[in-house]
C-alpha cells in the first residue's frame, strides 16, 4: 500500500467487534492503535496491530499517548457501556479526531451518538440478524448487504428462466428497476465487475444486484 493511501486508525474497546476491526484494518496495511482497559484483551490484540495499550479512552491524555490525535479515523466499541462511548467520543472530538464510528447496542444508543455528530453508528447484531433473515427466507439470496433504509445489495442465484439469456435481453433495469453490478462464475471463481451485456448467463453464475428491497423481493418471488 502506498503511503498516500495508508490511514491511521485508533480502535477503542477490544471486544469481539473492536478486536476484529483492528485486526482487519491492520491486515490491509493501515496503521492501527488499539486501546482497552482490559490487559488480557490488549495482550491478545497486540501482535495483530501496530501498537496496543492498556488505558481508558475517556481520558484525553491517554488518547494522546497512543497517538489518537494523529488518527484519521476512530472506532469506538466499548460494549454496553453507553456513558463510556459518549465520553470517549467527546474526548476524541476534543483532540481533533473528526471521523468517528461507534458500535451501538440499541436504537436509543444510536440516537444519542447521532446527536453527537459521529460519522456513523454500527449495530452489528441487528445488521447480522437482518442479513440472516433475508437468507433463511429464500434459497435464492446468497448474500445480503443493507446500504440504507429499504435499499440493499444482494447476491442472487441466476433463476432457471434467465439461464442462457443475456442481461440485455432480460432488461432488468426496465422490468424490475434493479441494476446488475457484477456476475460471479462460481465454478471458475471468477467475478466480472463489468459484465458483458450480451453474454448468456450460465447455471453456475450468481449476480450481484442493487435496488430497493421491494424491487429485489419481486425478482425473488417471480421465479
Amino acid at each position: 500500500m502506498s503511503p498516500r493511501k495508508r490511514k491511521r486508525f485508533i480502535v477503542i474497546g477490544l471486544g469481539n467487534f473492536g478486536a476484529s476491526a483492528a485486526e482487519a484494518l491492520h491486515a490491509k496495511g493501515h496503521d492501527v492503535a488499539a486501546l482497552d482497559t482490559n490487559p488480557d484483551a490488549v495482550d491478545r490484540v497486540g501482535p495483530l496491530v501496530s501498537r496496543a495499550a492498556v488505558g481508558d479512552g475517556r481520558q484525553r491524555e491517554i488518547l494522546q499517548r497512543v497517538g489518537a490525535g494523529e488518527a484519521d479515523v476512530a472506532i469506538v466499541s466499548t460494549g454496553d457501556d453507553l456513558a463510556a462511548s459518549v465520553l470517549t467520543t467527546l474526548a476524541l472530538r476534543d483532540i481533533g479526531v473528526r471521523e468517528i464510528y461507534v458500535k451501538v447496542i440499541s436504537r436509543d444508543h444510536a440516537r444519542i451518538m447521532d446527536q453527537l455528530g459521529v460519522s456513523e453508528t454500527v449495530f452489528p447484531e441487528r445488521e447480522s440478524a437482518f442479513r440472516l433473515a433475508e437468507r433463511v427466507v429464500s434459497t435464492e439470496i446468497l448474500n445480503y448487504i443493507q446500504l440504507g433504509r429499504d435499499f440493499s445489495l444482494q447476491e442472487l442465484a441466476v433463476p432457471d428462466a434467465w439461464v442462457g439469456k443475456s442481461l440485455r435481453e432480460l432488461e432488468l433495469p426496465r422490468r424490475y428497476r434493479i441494476s446488475v453490478l457484477a456476475v460471479h462464475d462460481v465454478l471458475r471463481d471468477e467475478i466480472l465487475p463489468v459484465p458483458d451485456p450480451d453474454a448468456p448467463l450460465k447455471e453456475s453464475d450468481t449476480i450481484l444486484v442493487a435496488g430497493t428491497d421491494g424491487d429485489l423481493q419481486r425478482v425473488v418471488e417471480s421465479h
